[in-house]
């Protein structure tokens, strides 16, 4: 039975376990579906495992992740689609051994190598990737897997894999009722039992859309918090002001200040359990701050709707080079010559043309990384020569491509796009960054628009539902017309996008915290004295948004070291 057939559904919360809990005592937490009543999660889960084996976390719904002893003496262990919440795991002296946090399971293990090529891998993607963490033999189990381990043997697979199966006939009225009876389900189901729920509103169509629907559900004044810069080009609270008017929400409001960043980077850098440079953490963890502090234990977040139907610009960019390979052969075997000949590069109306033959050709996902920060300022003038010696420099582009090809290789360019940003935009970047800063706020997040009945429920909508033209997230906007205020459904998409190179160049402070960290990562033998030198005197001051990018990750990589592996050092 699959989740989409259950009519009735069980669910189970169950608090994180303590770090201090030996590897091998079993837990489940989120808030994992039955299809049938049982007395406890973990109960459930026995009984699952009973009836289908490795793959009964293909039958469940919901966001878990669960720790089983299996009556043989074996472990077995998931997560859900998403990953949304982590679990590590090591085999060590012929055990398996496992727990929330790659930091704890490295304490308990007493092994603190940092692995090199983690750092390389946090540097290009800005996070550390599954199953990869950055201690060295320990691994993070990667969405939509189970790993078991019997008799001595480990085996690490994914239980669910998209399978995209668009309507041929889509009937917009039917399918518009649908989406929006799972969206109120989704969001009525995560209202905390105490009533103290509230929302992230960014102004945006998808924290909108969980502020209205929260309002509905409870017939009160749904309580949102958003966090604003004064910063030009960075602010969209009238968004949010908007939202929260239509929807009569009991709304608040902060504006993060250069201060505030001096004040909470260490902390925040420090509570992740590998390095993490999502520089949006830290107006998270205000927000996330700012409702705590007024009594509430529940966020609800939005994440996920751009992923889910077509809402990210990059979808229109790669649509518009997809054309390219609709065009027939023998017309590129003629036209491409003409266009890519060094004598006609500098000739205005051809020069585009070559510059799009160029960049179609590159083949996705590597398309992708065309505007990469480390392949931009060239890794031999960021690294020293060791580290890079130390590292495979393409490893980082091996993973996306072997992601990549374990994607629906039969579904449009855009449904592979979006299976690969579940991947690596929601399960190793957005929700890991929430799940962590509002834990470290003390507050429960749960993702509504990630319900596994709205995942399924995408997999159906024809690919013009979610990219009409270039039009982004169509059905979306289209099926909410009328609930949400249109000039939510006409702006652009923004977000708590966070002005830290801006500042870093003003504000003497932060840019004093930036200077010390980025030599201390100099220090360590990891990038080359010089390349700090220039990145901080120099390249900060031409272009701070898109160099204080680089100085961010530096930052925040060795802000994490010096609570985690304060002696670390690459020789």
């Amino acid at each position: 039975m699959t989740s989409t057939s259950i009519s009735i559904h069980f669910e189970f919360r169950i608090r994180m376990p303590s770090p201090n809990l030996p590897p091998e005592t079993p837990f489940a937490i989120g808030t994992p579906r039955f299809a049938a009543p049982v007395a406890d999660a973990l109960t459930g889960w026995q009984q699952a495992y009973a009836t289908r084996g490795a793959n009964c976390a293909a039958d469940l719904g919901g966001e878990f992740a669960v720790a089983l002893d299996l009556p043989g003496g074996g472990t077995y262990l998931a997560v859900d689609r998403f990953a949304t919440h982590s679990l590590c795991y090591a085999v060590h002296d012929g055990r398996m051994h496992y727990a929330t946090r790659a930091d704890v399971l490295a304490r308990r293990l007493g092994t603190r190598d940092i692995d090199p090529q983690a750092v390389f891998d946090y540097l290009f993607h800005h996070c550390i990737p599954s199953p990869r963490t950055i201690y060295a033999g320990i691994h993070r189990l990667p969405p939509a897997h189970y790993a078991l381990f019997e008799n001595g043997k480990l085996t690490v697979a994914p239980y669910w894999t998209p399978r995209f199966d668009e309507q041929i006939r889509p009937n917009f009225t039917e399918l518009r009722d649908e989406f929006r009876s799972i969206l109120r389900s989704a969001v009525r189901e995560r209202i905390s039992s105490d009533g103290q729920t509230a929302c992230f509103l960014s102004g945006g169509t998808d924290s909108s859309t969980i502020c209205g629907l929260l309002r509905e559900a409870t017939g009160q004044p749904p309580a949102s918090y958003s966090i604003g810069f004064e910063a030009e080009g960075y602010d969209e609270m009238e968004y949010a002001r908007i939202a929260a008017k239509a929807y009569g929400a009991d709304h608040h409001e902060y504006y993060v200040t250069p201060a505030d960043l001096v004040k909470a980077i260490p902390d925040v850098a420090a509570y992740y359990d590998q390095p993490f440079g999502n520089s949006s953490a830290v107006p998270a963890f205000y927000c996330a701050s700012k409702a705590r502090a007024d009594g509430y234990t529940r966020l609800l977040a939005g994440d996920g709707g751009d992923e889910l139907f077509g809402g990210n610009t990059r979808y229109a960019k790669e649509s518009v080079f997809d054309i390219y390979y609709r065009v027939p052969a023998a017309l590129r075997a003629i036209g491409d010559p003409l266009l890519l000949n060094p004598l006609v590069a500098n000739i205005p109306l051809l020069k585009k043309g070559a510059s799009y033959i160029h960049q179609a050709r590159v083949p996705m996902p590597d398309r992708m990384q065309s505007y990469n920060l480390l392949d931009r300022l060239g890794l031999a003038e960021i690294f020293t020569p060791a580290f890079l010696a130390a590292v495979n420099a393409n490893a980082p582009r091996d993973h996306q491509r072997a992601a990549w090809l374990a994607g629906p290789q039969s579904a449009s360019l855009i449904n592979q796009m979006l299976a690969f940003d579940w991947r690596y935009t929601l399960a190793e970047n957005d929700l890991p960054k929430v799940m962590g800063t509002a834990g470290l706020a003390g507050v429960d997040v749960s993702f509504p628009l990630l319900d596994t009945r709205l995942l399924d429920f995408s997999l159906k909508l024809p690919t013009s539902y979610k990219l009409k033209g270039l039009k982004l997230r169509w059905f979306f906007k289209e099926a909410l017309r009328g609930f949400l205020p249109d000039e939510i459904l006409t702006k652009k998409k923004h977000g708590f996008g966070l002005p830290f190179g801006p500042w870093a160049v003003k504000d003497a402070a932060l840019n004093a915290l930036a200077a010390e960290s980025l030599r201390g990562v100099a220090e360590r033998g990891l990038v080359r004295t010089e390349f700090v030198d220039s990145l901080l005197t120099q390249r900060l001051k031409e272009h701070a948004g898109f160099y204080g990018e680089m100085v961010w990750i530096l930052m925040m990589l060795e802000q994490w070291l010096r609570q985690h592996a304060p002696d670390y050092r690459f020789a």
